[in-house]
């Protein structure tokens, strides 16, 4: 009789304990679940660069573009811009215009803009380089450089610019790339012979969960009076208008659907 209250007992135990996994178990799946729902999606390691289409690439600590000898200026400059770096604003204005060292072949310099008419407009933009003096002070290399008209520059250019950091804060962290669009034969500016763009292109990636989304937007270099959201592009026409191939390395079918999305929505 002993015995088998101790196999009764025994057994007891083992189901409590066997029940007891199984509700373990079942309380692990579904935490995880949840967080398969909830958390952003890995990118560490993610290269967000675009192709190189005629230029060379050069790596500055904050940002990164492509060089075009050609044109005396960068075909892209690209940068991932944080909700953080854009709230941590500590860094002056330095207006410190100088030469790039790191272009080989030597970059435009101050001379080819004095007296052109034109401003020497941002490609990543000061404002978006305020979380350190070091950011600060390489926005100024004649690298990042532009000739643009100083209506379209001080007008809606600054408002897209302003646009972009509202969307870093608003959605964590953005991949940006910047660049000029040129004519066939486009008008030159010093000895340099820098080239004067006809339009300026913008691509914006959010690669970030619940909604990862893209947006362009073409710009013609001339004063506007219609918002950004007027000059929303597909990023597939800004690839055919520069032959540059953006964000190569999302997966085919998600940069299918990315680049070929025109609607504001999500951005406005």
């Amino acid at each position: 009789m002993a015995n088998r209250k101790r196999r009764s007992s025994s057994t007891t135990r083992a189901l409590l304990v066997t029940v007891l996994v199984v509700v373990g178990i079942i309380l692990l799946l579904m935490y995880l679940k949840r967080q398969n729902q909830t958390a952003a999606p890995e990118i560490t390691g993610f290269n967000y660069l675009p192709s190189v289409h005629n230029g060379f690439v050069v790596q500055h600590q904050h940002y990164t573009l492509s060089y075009v000898e050609e044109h005396e200026q960068a075909e892209w400059v690209a940068y991932e811009l944080t909700e953080a770096e854009v709230r941590s604003n500590v860094a002056d204005r330095t207006d410190d215009f100088r030469e790039d060292p790191f272009i080989v072949t030597g970059s435009a310099s101050l001379n080819d803009y004095r007296r052109s008419g034109y401003d020497r407009g941002h490609l990543a933009p000061a404002g978006d380089m305020g979380f350190s003096q070091e950011a600060m002070s390489e926005s100024f290399f004649m690298s990042n450089m532009s000739p643009q008209n100083r209506a379209f520059n001080r007008g809606v250019w600054k408002d897209l610019e302003e646009d972009v950091r509202d969307w870093a804060v608003a959605n964590s962290s953005l991949y940006v790339v910047t660049g000029p669009v040129f004519g066939s034969n486009p008008k030159k500016i010093g000895e340099n012979g820098v080239s004067v763009p006809d339009y300026y292109y913008k691509v914006l990636l959010d690669y970030q969960e619940p909604e990862v989304k893209a947006i362009a937007f073409l710009l013609p270099n001339e004063n506007a009076s219609e918002s950004p959201r007027a000059f929303a592009e597909s990023i597939d026409n800004i690839e055919a208008y520069t032959g540059v191939d953006f964000f190569p390395e999302l997966p085919d079918e998600l940069e299918e659907k990315l680049e070929s999305n025109t609607s504001t929505e999500g951005w406005f």
